[in-house]
């Protein structure tokens, strides 16, 4: 009988399976779990822009996610990216979004910050406090909502920016 080896066990390796999985559950759970004004979010980034050119990075950076967002614009995700280095890597996260009213009902800002998976070797110095493969990340964004869609720009500290489209699955 054949095992896996232990390192394909490691406690980390199954999370880019949450935005899958809180996507299937949301369908079953929508009435019980959500409150109004609360909503779920699916999101995907087509590529990242450099600030710098480094002939390390992966001609082919990409990212999807799952949001969901509390009426009081609290929120919490998950995301599944292919890192600027070429390893799949996931960040989980809290924040907060405001409307930015003096400019348009449609504009916000949003905050996150949490823990950013899958930066190793040789590439664990990218990210600050990297242990492991486990560090911490903060993204601010700027965004513009539309209906059920949404854009966002996010800088990633000193690295880049990632634009992101976004579509409401449940409100």
């Amino acid at each position: 009988m054949n095992f896996p080896r232990p390192s394909s066990f490691g406690p980390l390796r199954n999370l880019r399976l949450i935005p899958l999985l809180a996507l299937l559950a949301a369908g079953e759970s929508q009435a019980g779990f959500f409150e109004d004004g609360d909503l779920l979010m699916v999101q995907a980034a087509p590529d990242v822009i450099h600030f710098n050119s480094d002939p390390d990075h992966a001609d082919y950076s990409w990212l999807i996610g799952l949001e969901w967002q509390s009426s009081s614009r609290w929120l919490a995700g998950a995301a599944y990216f292919n890192n600027s280095f070429d390893q799949k890597s996931q960040y989980l996260y809290f924040g907060k979004s405001w409307t930015l009213d003096s400019i348009s009902s449609n504009v916000y800002f949003k905050l996150t910050g949490g823990l950013l998976l899958g930066y190793k070797e040789p590439y664990e110095n990218k990210i600050p406090i990297n242990n492991n493969g486990v560090g911490l990340g903060a993204a601010p964004s700027l965004g513009y909502k539309y209906g059920d869609f949404n854009v966002q720009l996010n800088l990633l500290g000193t690295a880049g920016v990632m634009f992101t489209v976004g579509y409401d699955l449940f409100k």
